[in-house]
């Protein structure tokens, strides 16, 4: 059985940030990129990050945020927050085990799945040094198949990334073995010119709303 190491991020010191987490398993610059980025998104969507937690908030009784167990760099557990887009009584499991996502949702879940706003919380965990803005999707601690997967890929070195390349090639649409060929496929040309195509491509992609199924 496939154990994930129970070391846990969330309880560190947050106000200390290290500027070169990411360039173990990157390139020099990359948390550099990281904070610089992430540090202008979060000035410019604080507004609008502040009315979607009022909306969450007013349409569906529970928490504005929702944490989950996330598996990070080298396969340390961290806390990711995303807006809540489900009901609170919603089994804990990858979206696509749930059978009938839909029934889940809040009023406007599936308007921020959509457009991936719910994800904006995120930030927070690329300026502690949880996640990249560019990487592998964390996987849920659950998601045992992907996790053991990319340990003998090796992607589990890579630190997690709010995008990623197999996110621009099919995201939901995607089976487990594609998402791990893909991430590895980033990892061997893993480079600032590659972050920032996915990063574009990103963008483009939510504009108009391609690969996300539910």
């Amino acid at each position: 059985m496939l154990t994930c190491a129970a070391s846990n991020r969330s309880g560190a010191d947050s106000s200390k940030i290290d500027v070169s987490r990411g360039e173990e398993t990157g390139y020099i610059g990359k948390r550099v990129l990281d904070l610089t980025l992430a540090i202008v998104v979060l000035a410019l969507a604080s507004v609008p990050m502040l009315l979607i937690g009022v909306l969450v908030k007013l349409t569906s009784p529970g928490p504005v945020l929702y944490w989950s167990d996330r598996v990070g760099h080298d396969n340390y557990i961290f806390r990711m927050p995303k807006f809540r887009t489900m009901r609170v009584y919603t089994p804990a499991v990858a979206t696509h085990l749930l059978g009938r996502p839909d029934q889940y949702l809040t009023p406007i879940g599936g308007f921020l799945r959509r457009i991936s706003l719910d994800e904006l919380p995120q930030i927070w965990s690329i300026l502690i040094g949880d996640m990249s803005l560019v990487g592998p999707r964390p996987a849920l601690f659950n998601q045992v198949d992907l996790i053991a997967l990319r340990v003998e890929s090796g992607v589990h070195r890579l630190v997690p990334g709010l995008t990623g390349w197999a996110q621009i090639n099919g995201r939901d649409e995607l089976s487990i073995p594609q998402k791990v060929q893909l991430d590895v496929e980033y990892m061997k040309n893993i480079s600032l010119f590659m972050d920032i195509k996915i990063l574009w491509l990103t963008f483009h992609k939510v504009l108009v709303c391609r690969g996300v199924t539910h």
